[in-house]
């Protein structure tokens, strides 16, 4: 773990107006090894231990100090973790801390400057000082959503300020507007260029890396279809977390005295280890000369086992239990300065395998474009052949001055496409280059993430229309489009602004995806228009990604929002914003005429079956489906495109592995385990109960009725709670409150402990005679509840709080002193434990329930009920009870505390670790990891496909889908897969297809059109009904209906107004009895 932060290393508040202001140095990261490493080497890429990765507040144990659980979650921090909680699931408090210190300059303020510095103020730097001594044109507006057309004119730094602030106003933004100098580097902790030449370049930054400390060094360019970024973090940058994923673990089986020694751990989950791992172990009995802590090597890793590369024949026999916990390795890159880079590139980072010769290409052809510029003063003009012959003599001049390292072919057809783009930015490049350079700083200022080491080139020369174009295509027609229009021609900058567009989602992605359509000025024309939906309102954690968003938004709509700000970036948009959500039950709203009319459908979702049905519904409309998605630093696209490429819903990703029910309620053996039973419990107390108890009072005898005809456990069990909490659990003071509080406490974490050891004591054994207690079980003990212990304190009264509001009752202001606490909890009777003989403990795996049926059930619900109706009489006219819904966002209500309050004690019985109320909330809360970086990246990457689905005429090959890891950093990129084809006779068809029979058939019509195609229809359905069947005689007399009143009479079908077809699925077989999937058919009647 990186060091704490010192004094006086906090956030120092600047002056906005200073252009240059005083700048306080943060120490360069590679500077901490000394605190955090147990071996130093600086050698190339060499490798160096580090006990812990975790950005969590844990002792070298993994124990959480007492301070985590202390009234308030008093852990100091500067970090609002309301704003910034799924970004701190990605990074942790310690480089959220270190991100907060550090002072980034971006110079060049055209589409990619002012994309990097969007991602950089979203993530929180101290301070971002923007450089650009060029004035705001025309031409930029095709790619910096900063720019209206009245600043034309303005300097761009100037011009950037204000919208960049509104993002975050803790961010300081200064600019500096001359031109710049090397000294005043040194006043950052990484600068980032994306508009110099290749000597000013080489100057600054052997300055960079010369410095001490040095100062990372980035070169970012866009060229058209074109770009590249070069990294230079210094002779020895530390990275201290290579891939942000937290240490691998395994609950340990048996351990063999070999040399070396077979490591077997339970198969309750992959182990995810590799060959060359560091491990520790810990808890192991027997065997405990592996407990010291130290990291030792494996080999030979298997999903549940693994080689240890010692000699344990001279060790203690193993007995039982025992952890095994890689151990993250920090790792030192030896950078090299540009002048040398250059020549010596190294390995380039690959991004397309079909690709695989291009980087030394657009290597040679940017280094040839720094030539034609600083020959000519100026870029080469779209369309014009003799700049790019120009352009290509100089590539092969300095390709032919290589040596060894000359390329065999030069690609002068791609170097002449480049020569054409060079002078534009383009949105989604700057988009897709914005995230990965935004991520690139965020490394360089905390040593989380590998670096990219060192060039990166990209082209996406496929997304050009397949059709010829001459000059004229390109040339500029004054207007805001006219960089895109150099690239792509003016008939693609036609079709783009008639297309007709569906965002489904206006979140993240929805937000990012609308500033790039707007630059791009997708359905900017008479006949265009792009609708957005959302159902969902903005809230304060949105808006350190969400960028469309404001503080003074939430609350709001988010798609009405994303969309007036949308206006605001192209007031030429023609953009509806709606608030349904897609599905089944909005089929009125987005009707088949709206499906028809579309050209094309952007997903922008974060859930599985929306997409899913979203998927059916371009399926059936053969519209193509943009998809993306995030998770942390990774990201995905999938180009679903009609007839051409399988649709979303062809693969799936398997279920994730959920624990068994007696697990989670009785035998946890890990945290997730403990806040999963948390949460549930906080529900059950909170919101359930009281719902339940609400329920009974408004309709009291209907209520009991519909519980004595179930008659069954699980209304037994909701009577009981009713009842319990109506009589012996009812709170009418404060003090009762906490009285409940407590004896909750000493029932959770000391009974039940005490009655399940009393059960199953430490050498009970299983029918098998097996030790019932073996891994991955852990064996618990009961806590003591003491008022001096903070955590024990903490949760009785975020409980008594809580308990306090479903009841109604006022909460008094004392119950935050803690010795005021104390005292009141002191006062509290807590009866003795009295172990019960018959007490009933599911463990049964597979148990689905804690419920045990009983033959008396309706016998006990029916005294239960008479009780009831006497503890009715006995309440107070009008009272109910206020249910409480968790929200996990709220920092201020107690909901987290309660959950982590509830976690933290029983992990405490089982010696499991603790986590602070973050971590809880990440876990319980079941938060996305999410940041702007990564979400810039894949909404750039899917409108760069966009290009290709609105020209038309693109083969299967052109298309691209995705996956990056900006941590690490990895880029993978490969066509679509094609759809699965059916042949049958001289047809064939794939799941695009939809048959369409019309002019409202007959049964018999319908049966006779399918043999035509010789295919014998044995069974018609529609929905869950059956049409026909040919088994059936009956449905014979069927023949001389129409289809569609066959569905309104059997099949009770309510067709709406607005729908004109009917679908139904037929089974069919050939002439030789085979059957053949065929499409859906859609009956047409009207």
């Amino acid at each position: 773990m990186l060091p704490r932060k010192r004094t006086g290393e906090g956030v120092v508040v600047e002056d906005n107006s200073a252009a240059s202001a005083s700048f306080h140095k943060k120490p360069r990261i590679g500077r901490f090894g000394s605190a955090v490493l147990t071996a130093a080497n600086t050698s190339d890429n060499s490798n160096i231990a580090i006990q812990s990765s975790n950005s969590s507040n844990c002792d070298s144990s993994g124990v959480i100090g007492s301070s985590i659980m202390a009234l308030g979650d008093l852990n100091p921090t500067d970090i609002d973790e309301d704003l910034h909680s799924r970004q701190l699931a990605v990074y942790g408090r310690e480089t959220m801390r270190l991100l907060f210190a550090s002072n980034v300059l971006v110079s060049g303020m055209q589409g990619l400057g002012a994309e990097i510095a969007k991602n950089l103020v979203l993530a929180g730097v101290k301070s971002v000082t923007l450089h650009d001594v060029g004035t705001v044109e025309l031409w930029d507006m095709s790619s910096n959503f900063i720019f209206a057309e009245n600043d034309v004119g303005k300097n761009r730094a100037l011009a950037s300020v204000q919208k960049l602030q509104e993002l975050n106003n803790a961010v300081a933004i200064h600019t500096i507007t001359t031109e710049l100098t090397k000294e005043q580097l040194s006043d950052f902790q990484a600068v980032v260029f994306t508009d110099i030449s290749l000597e000013k370049a080489i100057d600054f930054n052997d300055y960079c890396h010369n410095h001490e400390p040095p100062i990372s060094f980035i070169k970012a360019e866009v060229r058209g279809l074109f770009g590249s970024v070069f990294c230079d973090f210094g002779p020895a940058f530390t990275v201290f977390d290579v891939d942000g994923e937290e240490p691998h673990t395994g609950i340990i089986a048996s351990i063999s005295n070999d040399n070396p020694a077979l490591v077997s751990c339970v198969d309750d989950e992959r182990l995810e280890l590799q060959d060359g791992d560091l491990v520790v172990f810990s808890e192991v009995q027997g065997m405990s000369e592996l407990n010291d802590g130290k990291p030792r090597k494996i080999k030979s890793a298997r999903p549940y086992s693994f080689i240890l590369e010692e000699d344990t024949t001279e060790y203690a026999a193993y007995e039982k239990g025992g952890i095994v916990t890689q151990v993250k390795e920090a790792k030192v890159l030896n950078f090299k300065p540009l002048r040398e880079a250059l020549k010596d590139p190294g390995d380039f980072l690959l991004s397309d395998f079909s690709k695989f010769d291009r980087p030394p290409l657009l290597h040679l052809a940017f280094q040839a474009l720094d030539k034609f510029v600083s020959e000519c003063g100026r870029y080469p003009v779209a369309g014009s052949e003799e700049d790019a012959q120009r352009l290509i003599s100089i590539a092969t001049t300095i390709n032919e001055n290589l040596g060894d390292g000359k390329l065999e072919d030069i690609s002068p057809k791609l170097l002449r496409h480049f020569a054409f783009g060079a002078k534009a930015v383009l949105n989604p490049m700057a988009a897709m280059f914005g995230g990965i350079v935004g991520q690139e700083v965020v490394k360089a200022c905390s040593g989380k993430f590998h670096p990219l080491f060192q060039f990166f080139y990209f082209d996406s020369i496929e997304s050009l229309p397949v059709e010829p174009m001459d000059s004229s295509d390109f040339r500029p027609q004054n207007s805001r489009y006219d960089a895109q229009i150099s690239v792509f021609g003016s008939k693609l900058q036609k079709k783009l602004e008639e297309a007709k567009v569906f965002i489904v989602g206006s979140g993240a992605l929805g937000c990012e995806f609308l500033k790039n359509v707007a630059l791009m000025g997708v359905s900017c024309g008479n006949q265009g228009k792009l609708t957005v939906t959302d159902d969902d309102v903005i809230e304060k954690s949105n808006l350190s990604r969400q960028f469309l968003f404001r503080d003074w938004n939430i609350g709001q709509a988010k798609s009405t929002v994303a969309a007036s700000a949308a206006t605001s970036i192209n007031p030429r948009l023609n953009v509806e914003a709606l608030q349904n959500r897609v599905g089944p039950e909005t089929e009125n709203v987005f009707d088949d005429t709206f499906w028809e009319n579309l050209s094309v459908v952007i997903n922008a979702l974060d859930n599985v079956n929306a997409r899913l049905y979203v998927d059916q519904r371009c399926l059936y409309f053969q519209k193509p489906l943009l998809e993306s998605g995030t998770l942390g630093a990774k990201c995905n696209t999938q180009m679903v495109i009609p007839h051409l490429s399988e649709n979303y819903g062809a693969s799936r990703d398997p279920p994730e592995k959920q624990a068994p029910m007696c697990t989670v309620h009785s035998f946890p053996h890990n945290i997730d385990h403990c806040l999963t039973w948390a949460r549930s419990e906080f529900e059950g107390w909170l919101e359930k109960t009281p719902a339940e108890v609400n329920a009974y009072l408004s309709s009291p005898l209907e209520y009991t009725n519909a519980m004595r005809n179930a008659g069954d456990a699980q209304a037994r069990d909701t009577v009981e709670r009713v009842l319990e909490c109506l009589e012996k659990e009812r709170c009418e003071t404060f003090e009762n409150c906490i009285a409940w509080a407590r004896l909750k406490f000493e029932d959770y974490f000391a009974d039940r402990v005490k009655q399940l050891i009393y059960t199953f004591p430490e050498d009970a054994a299983t029918s098998t005679g097996a030790p019932f207690w073996s891994a991955p079980k852990r064996f618990p003990r009961p806590l003591q509840f003491s008022a001096s212990d903070i955590g024990h304190l903490h949760f009785v009264m975020a409980a008594s709080i809580l308990r306090a509001e479903t009841f109604g009752i006022p909460i008094p202001d004392w119950v935050k002193n803690p010795k005021k606490l104390a005292e009141a909890v002191d006062g509290v009777v807590v009866p003795d434990f009295q172990p019960k003989n018959d007490a009933k403990i599911v463990t049964d795996e597979k148990a689905t329930s804690l419920t045990t049926a009983s033959v008396d059930d309706s016998a006990v619900i029916n005294e239960l009920i008479k009780k009831l109706e006497q503890c009715y009489k006995n309440l107070p006219p009008g009272f109910k009870m206020k249910p409480i819904q968790f929200e996990k966002d709220d920092d201020t209500n107690y909901h987290m505390d309660l959950i982590a309050g509830l976690a933290n004690m029983r992990a405490r019985n089982y010696s499991i670790p603790e986590v602070d109320k973050l971590k809880a909330k990440f876990i319980a809360g079941r938060i996305i990891p999410a940041i702007a970086t990564s979400t810039a990246m894949a909404t750039g990457l899917v409108c760069l496909d966009l290009y290709k689905v609105l020209a038309g005429g693109h083969k299967l090959e052109d298309y691209r889908n995705t996956f990056a890891n900006l941590a690490l950093p990895l880029f993978s990129m490969a066509e679509p897969v094609p759809p699965k084809v059916i042949n049958h006779r001289d047809m064939s068809w794939t799941v695009w297809d939809r048959w369409v029979v019309k002019d409202n058939p007959t049964l018999r019509e319908l049966l006779q059109w399918l043999q035509d195609k010789g295919l014998n229809a044995y069974s018609i359905s529609c929905g869950s009904a059956l049409l026909y069947n040919s088994m059936f005689p009956r449905h014979r007399n069927r023949m001389d209906k129409k289809v569609v009143d066959l569905a309104r009479e059997v099949a009770k079908v309510e067709i709406p107004p607005y729908r004109r077809h009917l679908d139904v699925v037929v089974a069919c077989e050939d002439d030789e009895d085979n059957d053949i999937d065929i499409p859906q058919l859609s009956i047409y009647f009207r």
